[in-house]
């Protein structure tokens, strides 16, 4: 499937394949970020340290050489490709840190500060930092969605509530050329890039319908086929294929729409890469006595099903809970002390479980009652993977207030309801991103963000759509605030040592 030759991929994979023992500093090597159109040689197997220990990258039936390949070239006239917001290094995401490493070596001239999304606004100065601050700082890329919303075909939707802009610390929703009462209105929200690997799992399908609307699965316009619906932040496109014009067009700016060649050649890679930590510094290998971690076995592995319908999640590391005496004599106390407490993070992710309240997309609308009681398995059900298997958007409230903790970077917006109130929130709201319902037009949806996939998060901060969670912590400290679970400090620290080994 994909050949390089044999004198370069020795060398690439010399270069490439990067030490276990490497650090995360500001000293790092070029060659931890890739740029568009450098001709490297993307290997079978690619290591980079990350906060926590190494994550790991595999391509499947690799080595690729990346030579005019359309996710590593820049087509438009920003500079950018695919990979200049999906970096290895980074899970094939971009965390806040790599993007300040980036100004500091590059500043504007670097194609992931282009106007169109990398500045706050592309009305600001391009040269000042702090016109770049949401993404220095925050790992923020600006999405500006059309308003009133458009479907698929581009005709408008009449949305049923009413959009107002409370704050816009960015300018660029009040902007005169930008903003929501410009010629060509726009809404602008900021968000976090999410991952482009393990596809067999994200396109995988768990139901026929849509258990959190109770309604159909969406079709893809083009094939007819139903499609997962857990792609983008607000469902905005039903496939890979949706996605990438979407991102041609308002990130990469390319000069040419992707041909069909084009789109193939970009599949084939993306369906092919698996990412996840390999290596924690206190853990050791986390595919090691016993323990099922790491890219390698998502690469084997057949798309998960609920823990009641199959292996249960996160039982990779349950091995990890009672080591056999070959592995207590093999490794260190704390080594094994950090195993112990990813296998009880594991139990308490399945087993703890908490009241679920005032969430579309749990408790409405097709009601599993409100509150109800569940853990967190209830939305995070996919073995291998901590994503949905059920397609669809959940309000976690994280965007949303009272739940989401202040944000003064970001936009705040009032929706006001002209039909039904919303069932949660009632007629008025005040978000920092409608969410799902810049897609839909529905104000019940307000709020709603697909889930995404829970592997490789040490590389890459910070943590929700919004990028709301500096840190692991700061994820585990959201839930138990909103949801009032009550963990213990050790239960919390058990939490963030999983989530630091997936």
């Amino acid at each position: 499937m994909r050949k390089a030759g044999a004198c370069a991929l020795v060398a690439a994979t010399a270069l490439l394949a990067g030490s276990v023992g490497l650090r995360v500093t500001a000293a790092d090597p070029p060659d931890r970020w890739w740029q568009p159109g450098e001709g490297r040689v993307f290997p079978t197997r690619l290591d980079y340290a990350d906060p926590t220990g190494v994550i790991r990258v595999v391509l499947d039936g690799g080595p690729m050489a990346t030579q005019g390949h359309p996710f590593f070239t820049a087509i438009g006239p920003n500079g950018r490709a695919c990979v200049t917001c999906h970096q290895p290094a980074d899970g094939m995401s971009l965390s806040a840190a790599s993007a300040a490493r980036q100004w500091e070596r590059g500043g504007p001239r670097d194609s992931l500060f282009a106007a169109s999304d990398g500045a706050d606004c592309p009305s600001l100065p391009q040269d000042a930092r702090a016109s770049h601050s949401l993404l220095i700082d925050h790992g923020l890329i600006r999405i500006a969605r059309p308003w009133p919303p458009r479907d698929l075909n581009g005709k408008a939707i009449s949305p049923d509530y009413k959009l107002e802009v409370v704050r816009d610390p960015s300018g660029c929703n009040l902007d005169p050329k930008w903003g929501l009462h410009s010629a060509d209105p726009h809404i602008s929200v900021f968000r976090r890039p999410r991952p482009v690997a393990n596809f067999k799992y994200i396109e995988a399908m768990g139901f026929a319908y849509d258990p959190k609307a109770g309604l159909p699965l969406a079709l893809d316009p083009e094939t007819g086929k139903p499609v997962s619906g857990n792609l983008m932040a607000d469902g905005r496109v039903p496939s890979l294929t949706w996605q990438m014009r979407d991102a041609a067009g308002a990130h990469l700016a390319f000069a040419r729409k992707l041909d069909q060649g084009d789109i193939a050649r970009i599949l084939d890679f993306e369906r092919h890469v698996y990412v996840a930590q390999q290596r924690d510094d206190r853990g050791g290998m986390l595919d090691a006595d016993g323990a099922e971690g790491g890219p390698e076995q998502l690469r084997i592995s057949k798309p998960g099903r609920l823990g009641s319908q199959g292996v249960p999640v996160w039982s990779e590391f349950a091995k990890w809970e009672k080591p056999d005496p070959q592995a207590r004599a093999s490794v260190s106390a704390e080594t094994l002390a950090f195993r112990a407490s990813v296998a009880r993070g594991a139990r308490i992710f399945r087993d703890k479980t908490f009241l679920i309240s005032d969430s579309a997309g749990i408790n409405s609308p097709i009601g599993f009652g409100n509150p109800v009681r569940n853990s967190c398995v209830f939305c995070h059900n996919m073995s291998q993977m901590g994503m949905d298997v059920a397609p669809g958007q959940v309000d976690l409230g994280t965007t949303n207030r009272p739940f989401a903790d202040a944000m003064p970077h970001l936009p705040l917006f009032r929706v006001t309801c002209l039909g039904k109130p919303h069932p949660h929130y009632g007629r008025v709201i005040l978000t920092h991103d409608p969410g799902y319902a810049l897609t839909t037009g529905r104000c019940a949806d307000v709020g709603r963000i697909t889930l995404q996939s829970m592997r490789g998060l040490a590389a890459r901060a910070p943590y929700f759509s919004n990028g709301s969670a500096r840190d692991l912590r700061g994820v585990v400290d959201f839930y138990d605030r909103r949801y009032h679970i009550g963990y213990s400090e050790q239960e919390k620290q058990d939490l963030v040592n999983l989530m630091s080994a997936l």
